[in-house]
């Protein structure tokens, strides 16, 4: 596996680690901006044509992840030249009203069966149901089949995403690659790090990824009381304090994260599912646990390839994260560095969402306010 890592920035213009570039052998670009750059991408036309052959996988971001750097407004790209294995790309539109599992079903029929590996997914980021999508996928695909990926961001304004699929720019799109061979080794860990506070309450009222009520009361008018003088800047100030969501009978839980809100209808719209009968408790920052959350799922794709170094390691962390963490954000990244080791190439950007197993074996699932880490090698 050949890489070329760039990045562009407003001061430096673009900047590659590598004297000679992969230019037409490169098989598989990923490429993530802010999006100021997706709404005037001339520098992405740039990088398009600086591999004519490759397929493109990207999509707009809250923060974009180069190395052991994170900047806002930028681009970040690492090309791909596989020595043994292959890239197939395949991508969808989310239609009117579609939470995303049959846009998920689709995507995965699309890519051939024989011989794939693992499926790397990026999503539109407000106009889906991660769960639902993730659902779907977990339909169509073969169950040794791995999946991890994430949803697109725009920094805190939750306004309009944009998914880079394989030449163009693209809304209320998700895109996946899907990869083949069997010199491939694929890792993979995703964790949080958040503190539940006061009790676990019962989803009493929802409907798919939008809440209600909880133990019979507005869902919006607990969630305010909570917050305090917090409430006035949701859905942005939503991050801060996410919901652990538990089934009856389970004792793991899954993060979800606030999209929007309905002042009229008194819901919240969440990432992904909420279901009735769950149970429900608010989280807080702990910034040294999502620091060590980071560190934790760094070890944990390196589970069962402790043998096999990784090349190149993809990081799709919540914009929630970059949020408390503010100007130690690059810790978090620095923590998995430390872990991985100097020899693998970081990517990534801060997400509205993350997708991946919850633990090792298991489907794919959407989660929110995780750091989610896939390494990639070949041997």
């Amino acid at each position: 596996m050949q890489l070329e890592q760039l990045t562009w920035t407003p001061a430096d213009g673009w900047v590659s680690d590598c004297s000679d570039s992969l230019g037409t052998n490169a098989d598989l670009v990923l490429a993530f901006a802010g999006r100021p750059c997706c709404e005037e991408p001339a520098e992405l036309h740039k990088l398009f044509g600086r591999y004519p052959h490759a397929s493109f996988l990207g999509c707009s971001a809250a923060g974009e992840i180069a190395g052991t750097r994170v900047r806002d407004d930028s681009i970040s790209a690492v090309a791909v030249a596989f020595e043994r294995s292959q890239a197939r790309f395949a991508c969808a539109h989310l239609d009117e009203g579609e939470d995303g599992f049959e846009t998920g079903v689709s995507l995965g029929k699309q890519l051939e069966h024989d011989g794939l590996v693992h499926v790397l997914v990026l999503s539109d980021g407000l106009h889906v149901n991660g769960t639902a999508l993730a659902r779907g996928l977990n339909a169509s695909l073969p169950s040794h089949v791995t999946v991890t990926g994430g949803l697109a961001g725009d920094g805190d304004r939750f306004d309009e995403t944009y998914l880079i699929c394989g030449r163009e720019l693209e809304r209320r799109a998700v895109a996946v690659v899907g990869l083949y061979g069997d010199h491939l080794h694929v890792g993979h860990g995703s964790l949080g790090g958040w503190d539940p506070f006061g009790p676990e309450r019962v989803i009493t009222k929802s409907s798919g990824n939008v809440l209600y009520a909880l133990d019979g009361r507005s869902a919006l008018e607990l969630y305010k009381l909570y917050l305090g003088e917090h409430a006035s800047g949701l859905p942005a100030t939503g991050l801060l304090f996410p919901l652990a969501i538990r089934t009856h009978g389970q004792s793991n839980s899954v993060v979800r994260t606030i999209l929007s809100v309905d002042e009229k209808e008194q819901s919240l719209t969440f990432a992904g599912d909420v279901p009735e009968g769950s149970y429900a408790r608010l989280m807080r920052a702990n910034f040294d646990r999502l620091i060590d959350g980071a560190l934790a799922a760094a070890k944990l794709s390196r589970r069962g390839h402790e043998d096999v170094p990784p090349a190149l390691a993809l990081l799709v962390s919540c914009v929630g994260r970059k949020m408390v963490l503010k100007q130690r954000i690059e810790e978090e990244v620095e923590a998995v560095r430390d872990v991985l080791g100097s020899e693998a190439m970081l990517t990534g950007f801060y997400s509205y969402g993350e997708i991946s197993p919850l633990v090792p074996e298991a489907s794919c699932e959407l989660h929110n306010q995780t750091m989610t880490i896939t390494t990639l090698a070949e041997m």
